[in-house]
């Protein structure tokens, strides 16, 4: 059975290396009949959260950006897909953000129940990935019946295409492939 799939990519590099983890990613799952959808927050206007939990009662941010589009997309998705580099060890400021900003799910009907992370750090050790896992693992625990179902981790990339000829593109394309 076909689902729907999102894919979130927070580098604010439109073709940086977690993007074209997203963009193989997007190959697989199209691949096996899947309807999916890429939003890119390199050019969303996305407000940071205030903290005034307005959004615990009206189920919407009272933020008037693009945030609110994004986490409707989320609450209607089967799978959602989040593509990062790797900032000091941890996701970058965009992904976090828009983390923040889908507070208004918390405690709603959700339909989404897998969760993916693409990860890429110029790190080349495998723990310089485990803030990001750690950071999208606290999300996901506010999210009954959800789970984090695959990592990648693109490790020693740094500059632009340094992912093309790594075996981190062909397993995004198979993780799609197998949503």
């Amino acid at each position: 059975m076909a689902k729907k799939v999102l894919i979130i990519a927070t580098s604010p590099r439109r073709n940086g290396n977690s993007s074209r983890l997203a963009q193989e990613f997007e190959k697989g799952a199209l691949s096996n009949g899947n309807d999916v959808e890429i939003v890119y927050l390199d050019d969303k206007k996305i407000n940071f959260c205030k903290g005034c939990m307005a959004c615990a009662t009206l189920k919407k941010c009272v933020i008037d950006d693009d945030a609110n589009m994004i986490v409707e997309k989320m609450k209607n998705s089967d799978v959602i897909v989040w593509a990062t580099p790797v900032y000091y060890y941890n996701m970058s400021g965009q992904m976090k953000t828009m983390i923040d900003r889908s507070n208004s799910l918390y405690g709603s009907n959700n339909k989404f129940r897998d969760i993916y992370l693409l990860a890429c750090a110029a790190e080349n050790h495998p723990s310089a990935i485990e803030g990001t896992i750690a950071g999208l693992k606290g999300w996901i625990a506010c999210h009954g019946g959800t789970k984090l179902k695959g990592v990648i981790k693109g490790l020693g990339v740094y500059e632009v295409g340094a992912i093309e000829n790594k075996p981190q593109l062909n397993e995004a394309f198979e993780m799609g492939k197998n949503v």
